[in-house]
């Protein structure tokens, strides 16, 4: 792990942070809206407002199985979805304290191209290759 002062040599300057920032920001009022969406839907939908059925025959074991199933798969993506908003609080701090741009475990520059596709990684591509393999 490098140290802060080298973390901030490889960092990206204010002005060059900005349009990461911006971006940065963007995803996180999309994504905030979508976990919002995810988890009124999931936790507030009757079994008939999820599935639609108007009839008043008594439910199958089936259809019980498919709306647990559902609401499962729906809370897990909410989760994914509040770990990514985790992260990108942590790109955004990272902005803050002049440290964004560069790799949080080896110190070294992330590449802008890698910041353009992912922009609140906080690893350059060695790293977050290193990280996935464990």
């Amino acid at each position: 792990m490098e140290s802060d002062r080298d973390s901030k040599k490889n960092a990206l300057t204010e002005v060059e942070s900005l349009p990461f920032k911006e971006k940065i920001l963007e995803i996180r009022h999309r994504m905030r809206g979508d976990v919002t969406h995810l988890t009124e839907g999931a936790l507030n939908k009757t079994r008939v407002e999820a599935s639609g059925d108007l009839s008043s025959m008594p439910i199958h074991m089936a259809d019980l199985g498919t709306d647990a199933y559902e609401q499962e798969f729906s809370l897990d993506m909410v989760k994914a979805e509040e770990d990514t908003l985790g992260e990108i609080q942590a790109a955004l701090e990272r902005i803050e304290a002049g440290v964004y741009g560069a790799c949080t475990s080896c110190g070294s520059k992330v590449k802008k191209a890698r910041l353009n596709a992912i922009p609140f990684t906080p690893f350059c591509i060695n790293c977050a290759t290193e990280q996935e393999q464990h």
